[in-house]
C-alpha cells in the first residue's frame, strides 16, 4: 500500500463486495488501539475457517490497520518495522529460502512454511532474508 493510501485501506476493493458480519465484530472487538496484531487475524482466520485474506479485506473495509506482523515487517510502535538482519545465516536455512523464491521474493507463506519445517522463530526466517537481501512479498492478510 502506498503512503498516500493510508488511512483508506477500502479503497483497494470493489465497493461491491461487502465483509461477514460475524467477521467484522470480531476483529472489531479484538482490536487494539493501533490496530488488530497480525496472530489475532490469523487466529480469527482458523476460527471462522476462511483465507487470511477474507481477514485482511474486513480489516481493510473497516479501516482497521494490521499490526506487529509476526515477520517483524511492518506494525509496530515507534521503529514500525523490528525485524533486524541476522548474525549469520546457516547453510540449511539459506537453502530453504532460496529453493522458496519466487521471482526473487520470499513469500509471506513460504516465510512461515520454513519456519515450521526448520522448528525455528518466523522472525529468524525474517532476520536471514534480511542478511540474503531477499524481500519478503504477499502478505497472507494483503498488507504488503
Amino acid at each position: 500500500m502506498t503512503h498516500e493510501m493510508k488511512g483508506h485501506y477500502a479503497k483497494k476493493h470493489s465497493p461491491e463486495r461487502s465483509p461477514q458480519a460475524e467477521i467484522a465484530a470480531a476483529l472489531r472487538e479484538l482490536a487494539e488501539p493501533e490496530g488488530v496484531p497480525c496472530a489475532v487475524a490469523h487466529d480469527i482466520a482458523a476460527r471462522f475457517e476462511v483465507p487470511p485474506l477474507e481477514i485482511g479485506f474486513t480489516l481493510d473495509t473497516l479501516e482497521i490497520p494490521i499490526c506487529k506482523c509476526q515477520l517483524g515487517l511492518f506494525g509496530y510502535q515507534p521503529a514500525r518495522r523490528i525485524v533486524k538482519p541476522a548474525e549469520s545465516v546457516s547453510p540449511e536455512l539459506e537453502a530453504a529460502i532460496r529453493s522458496e523464491l519466487q521471482n526473487g521474493k520470499l513469500h509471506c507463506k513460504g516465510a512461515w512454511d520454513i519456519a515450521k519445517r526448520l522448528k525455528i522463530p518466523r522472525m529468524a526466517v525474517s532476520a536471514a532474508c534480511e542478511r540474503l537481501g531477499v524481500k519478503i512479498a504477499g502478505c497472507q492478510l494483503g498488507a504488503f
